[in-house]
Order: structure tokens, then sequence, then C-alpha cells
């Protein structure tokens, strides 16, 4: 699926870029695609609980995955972006023990989620506005989300019996910069780099046992992208 993404993502940037001969004046409104490639950087308190023994963690699996952006000029310096994504599947990986009891643990997929994560950035835009390549940066807010949450046979294995997980919502700050290239008025191109910060509270119900941690991530994103003003 996520081989796909990137086929959709690279072509439409060349095929916006090949379709510049055709483009006119741009006006205050932009429209992005292209791709999010996430690391993450991230620390969680061991997991505790009923029958859990010391230096139980998680880890999470880096993903990329579809961006999308709408952009608002509002000065030939400064720029409103809501900036989304198709909600990636992150995989989550058991640290600690090299095994539970005889049920393997250490470096296994232990859960599943997607996330839907917008976040409004406040953009100032260096440079003159007839320079085709501009520096810009900016700060804003992130809003985090996670769906279709699952725990797997490993993490079922783990736990003792099937298991539900809960993640909580989060609000926290972002920030990002980077640099736009104009091809024509209305198509450019975009590279940048942005981070944010996601807490979240892990819950695992295993038949009535609840065990929990706290989980602190700040995703740092690569953005590769294409425009189009109107």
């Amino acid at each position: 699926m996520q081989k796909n993404i990137v086929t959709l993502a690279v072509g439409a940037a060349l095929a916006l870029t090949a379709s510049g001969a055709f483009a006119d004046q741009a006006g205050p409104n932009d429209v992005r695609l292209g791709m999010y490639f996430v690391h993450y950087e991230a620390q969680a308190d061991d997991i505790s609980g009923p029958y859990v023994p010391a230096g139980l963690n998680v880890h999470l699996d880096n993903v990329e995955t579809l961006y999308l952006a709408y952009v608002r000029s509002v000065t030939s310096h400064f720029d409103i972006e809501l900036a989304f994504g198709y909600p990636p599947v992150t995989k989550t990986e058991g640290r600690g023990p090299a095994t539970l009891g005889s049920v393997p643990y250490n470096g296994q997929v232990i859960s599943t989620a997607r996330w839907v994560a917008p976040t409004l950035l406040f953009e100032y835009v260096f440079g003159s506005p007839s320079a085709r390549l501009r520096p810009f940066a900016g700060v804003g807010v992130n809003y985090t989300k996670f769906v279709n949450r699952q725990s797997t046979a490993a993490g079922n294995a783990a736990s003792g019996g099937p298991t539900s997980i809960g993640l909580t919502a989060s609000v926290g700050p972002a920030a990002t910069a980077g640099l736009s290239y104009e091809i024509t008025d209305r198509w450019h191109v975009y590279a940048s780099y942005s981070i944010a910060r996601v807490n979240s509270k892990l819950t695992a119900d295993t038949a009535g046992v609840i065990r929990t941690s706290e989980v602190h991530f700040w995703p740092n994103t690569l953005v590769i992208s294409a425009g189009w003003s109107f």
C-alpha cells in the first residue's frame, strides 16, 4: 500500500511540473501533494499493571504516507498552512525481556494503529516575492487521534489473551522549516522538515486486567511536495 502511495505522489509531482507551461498568474491559495517521511523520536514509561515484569517497554516503527495541504497566503511574507496526510499504520514493537515466560516479546510487533494528525502552521516566508527560491519557517499546533487500534497475535500472547488497545488523543506544538522553488507563477516544489510533540496514554485491557504506559514522541517529518497556486 505504501509503495502505491509513493508512486501516486511522485507521479502527481511530475505531472504538476510538466503542466507548468500552461500556468498563468497565481492567486493566494495553494494546494500541495507529496510525501511524509516520518521518523519517531519516542520515549515511553515502562508498562505498569498486574503481572508485568520490570523493564517492559515499547518502540514505534517509522512510516511514510501521503501528504496533503492547503496554504493561504495572507501577505507576500506570511502563510497559513493546514497540513494532513493519509492515516498510516504505525507498528508498536515490544522492548525489554526477550520472552515473557515462554512467549517471545522483545522485537515482536505487539500492536498497530492508524493516526489522523492535522497540523495548523503559521509561516514566515523570507526573501523577495519575485525570487524563485524562498526559505520559510513556522510554528503551529498539531492534533493527533489514533484509530483502528489493534493488538496483534504476538501482543495477545504476551498479554495473556485477547487485548483491546486504547490511546488518548493529543494536542501539542509543531514547527517547520523549508524551501520553496517556483517553476512557474502557478507551479512550485517544496521541501521541508517538521517536528511535533505528541503525548498519549496507552491502555491495554485483557479481560479486565489493565496495563498502562505514558508515551511521548516527537514525529520528525521530511516532506517533499509539489503545489499549484490559484
